[in-house]
């Protein structure tokens, strides 16, 4: 007869620090990104007024998830290392707490609370993004179809007019420190006009005309645009450019280009 094998596993209070450590390395790494890794939460560094709303939204957001899942993990280790079972214990139970009226009040109140704060912020927040005015300085008209961009900006009485392919990306030119409203509309599928640098996106539906406006597009560059819902097979080539100037670069480009349709 073959002797018995005994397993033995390690005491839960040994194995806790080696979770804890595995979890610091684990957000150790996340510190490996790019500029703004801390600063921005992973997001973009924005280039509008509205950009600046959603990355403190953003922020506040993650400043709270965190706060809430440290009172979280530390109640978890708590409890695994100071309420673990005992050896002198046997097979009985630790002492079992009911009905206590104050705990449940507490973890019933903090969460509706918790829910009440968020939805206050999100909602302040989305009325201001999403406000549009009478008179912007430019109106530009976004038409997505398969599989590109047609781009109408209007500006001072006078039109210009931008078409890409999947083969040519188009350019939006935009002024720097304007307003800018944009209406969306498709004539085919569902898609979305995304610029990163915006912190924003709207979808762009058949027969929904969509609209939102930016103010203060204070960095001078280009900056990359996509179609951010799958919108068939050239999806991923349907991609264009936001171009941002100094007025007096604009004006220049409007006269230069008015009436025709590059």
């Amino acid at each position: 007869m073959s002797p018995t094998r005994r397993t033995t596993r390690r005491p839960l209070a040994r194995r806790v620090p080696r979770a804890a450590a595995l979890a610091a390395l684990l957000v150790s790494l996340t510190a490996c990104g790019g500029p703004g890794t801390w600063d921005r939460a992973g997001m973009p560094e924005g280039v509008t007024k509205e950009a600046g709303i959603v990355q403190t939204l953003w922020n506040g957001a993650w400043i709270a998830s965190l706060a809430v899942g440290v009172v979280v993990w530390g109640l978890i280790l708590w409890a695994c290392a100071f309420h673990r079972k005992r050896k002198n214990t046997g097979d009985a139970l630790p002492p079992q707490v009911r009905y206590n009226l104050p705990i449940e009040i507490l973890y019933t109140t903090v969460p509706i609370i918790m829910v009440a704060v968020f939805f206050y912020f999100t909602a302040r927040d989305e009325n201001i993004i999403t406000a549009v005015s009478k008179n912007p300085d430019v109106k530009v008209h976004v038409e997505g179809f398969q599989w590109s961009w047609r781009f109408t900006s209007e500006y001072g009485g006078k039109t210009v007019s931008v078409v890409g392919t999947p083969a040519k990306r188009p350019v939006l030119v935009l002024p720097q420190n304007k307003s800018v409203q944009f209406d969306l509309t498709s004539p085919d599928v569902a898609h979305s006009f995304w610029v990163p640098a915006f912190l924003f996106k709207r979808d762009v539906i058949p027969g929904v005309k969509n609209v939102f406006e930016i103010h203060t597009l204070n960095k001078q560059g280009e900056f990359a645009g996509r179609c951010a819902e799958l919108c068939g097979v050239d999806h991923s080539r349907m991609l264009f450019t936001v171009k941002l100037v100094p007025q007096a670069e604009y004006d220049q480009y409007v006269n230069s280009q008015a009436g025709s349709a590059q």
